[in-house]
């Protein structure tokens, strides 16, 4: 009966494990619309503000293109979003801790929600500029 216990203990532990541990294909968002007239200038600000209110940190390469970092605890993730005044992308450039794997372009399932966060929060940014 002992034995029993202990390799169900175990089973339950290893599956508590490999569930919290999910991956999925990274989410990129492509060339998303913006339905204002807007600025570039403007558009760079939208998507920093909207960024901050999600905890990511937000700075210009160039103009046309910012790259955003996320700390979460022990995990990063960065992203560059290239952006003009009619659209946006979102797209994958590094990250620490979150099991990315290149050859399935496969991550952490939490990633593909912090950019989901990340893209809303942009949307809603650049809707309230003046249309």
């Amino acid at each position: 009966m002992k034995n029993i216990l202990k390799v169900s203990s175990v089973l339950f532990l290893a599956l508590f494990f490999l569930v919290g541990c999910r991956t999925a294909a990274i989410y990129n968002v492509n060339n998303d619309p913006i339905e204002v007239k807007a600025s570039m200038d403007k558009v760079y600000n939208a998507i920093k503000f909207a960024g901050a209110s999600k905890g990511w940190i937000i700075t210009k390469v160039k103009p046309g293109l910012a790259m955003g970092k996320l700390n979460v605890r022990q995990h990063q993730a960065v992203v560059e979003i290239p952006y003009t005044e009619k659209s946006f992308s979102i797209n994958y450039k590094s990250s620490l801790n979150l099991k990315y794997n290149a050859q399935t372009n496969q991550i952490h399932n939490n990633y593909n929600g912090w950019i989901q966060n990340l893209e809303n929060a942009i949307n809603l940014q650049l809707s309230m500029l003046e249309k």
